[in-house]
């Protein structure tokens, strides 16, 4: 009786200890500077021409509606606060926007890939999403189903409990899927517009490397997702991340943030993380450095290639014109059916 009470506390007791470690979140690499908050982050200087406007810029909750691509009204019908509808040209320029984030990336050695949207629990516990961001995370409770809140999750685990070897390293992966966050966190905040969103689109780019590799793979990573802000010729600039910003899983961290001359704010567009062996240990992905070697840990990073509906958002701002029209930036015309503008209907 005594060993069998004994080895059910040691059972309570080892799962308890694992939990505990759960929670603890990944260190932070020796480069990130030291600092309480958001508010001390380095910001570098923007890329592009800041257009400078000869009429008062508007904000896109009033230039979607007036041009019928966005609509408000209809979305908190259906679902309630921050949801909204995109409809005709709003709807192919989100559409157009996906084909050609996934047709730059893939062009440039990423494989895309269609994952599951939802997931099982321990897909995010491998993530690192949780315990830490549970309560933000839309879950059906009786199958013990999780809504993605980032294809992060989905592709992450692509490879839990594998052993890789060198020579298929590193591994570049693509997606799109819809994000669902429940933002308990912003309530009172961004309550206008498509900014702050609890159901959205996003290209999310990720890769598994060799820990000797990993932080030159970040700076390529970083170059890839500012390579897309370039191809549409909006301003953004590039944030690092300080360690009391830093978040939960990363090591190392950059935005990139899109100038939104109507909203008058940076708005981040993508997070570029180095989160180094802290996914792979939760989800057990490891390599094997040589023949015969004893196996190691991946690291692992991931960033937005980018996320939407704030490109939109750049978009419909930065190209707004003194009619209420909105310019397609060239490189999306092809997508776009060779449409050039966006305009009112008459």
């Amino acid at each position: 009786d005594q060993v069998e009470q004994a080895t059910r506390d040691a059972d309570t007791m080892q799962d308890e200890l694992h939990d505990n470690m759960l929670w603890i979140p990944n260190m932070p690499h020796p480069s990130v500077k030291v600092g309480k908050d958001d508010s001390e982050n380095i910001i570098y200087p923007h890329e592009g021409t800041i257009r400078q406007f000869d009429f008062t810029p508007k904000p896109h909750w009033e230039i979607g509606p007036a041009l019928d691509i966005i609509d408000f009204d209809r979305g908190v019908r259906l679902s309630g606060s921050r949801f909204y509808v995109l409809k005709g040209m709003g709807a192919r320029l989100q559409r157009a926007l996906i084909s050609f984030y996934l047709d730059t990336h893939t062009q440039h050695g990423y494989t895309e890939v269609y994952t599951p949207f939802i997931v099982k629990e321990e897909a995010l516990i491998g993530s690192a999403q949780f315990p830490k961001f549970r309560d933000v995370v839309y879950n059906d409770p009786e199958a013990a189903l999780y809504l993605l809140p980032t294809a992060e999750v989905s592709i992450c685990n692509l490879h839990r409990d594998e052993v890789l070897e060198a020579d298929q390293l590193p591994l570049y992966y693509v997606a799109n899927t819809p994000c669902w966050r429940q933002e308990r966190t912003s309530a009172g905040r961004d309550v206008r517009g498509i900014k702050r969103v609890h159901q959205f689109q996003k290209v999310e780019m990720f890769k598994f490397t060799t820990p000797e590799t990993s932080y030159a793979e970040l700076d390529a990573l970083i170059e890839d997702a500012a390579n897309v802000c370039r191809a549409l010729q909006i301003p953004f600039r590039r944030i690092e991340q300080v360690t009391g910003d830093l978040g939960f899983a990363a090591a190392k961290k950059f935005d990139l943030e899109m100038w939104a001359p109507g909203c008058d704010e940076w708005l981040e567009v993508s997070s570029c993380s180095n989160c180094e062996s802290f996914q792979a240990r939760r989800a057990a992905i490891r390599y094997r450095p040589a023949v015969g070697a004893r196996p190691e840990f991946v690291h692992t990073l991931n960033g937005s290639g980018l996320a939407l509906p704030r490109t939109i958002i750049a978009i419909i701002e930065n190209y707004q014109q003194a009619d209420g029209s909105v310019i397609i930036p060239e490189g999306l015309r092809p997508y776009m059916g060779g449409l050039e503008a966006i305009r009112a209907k008459a």
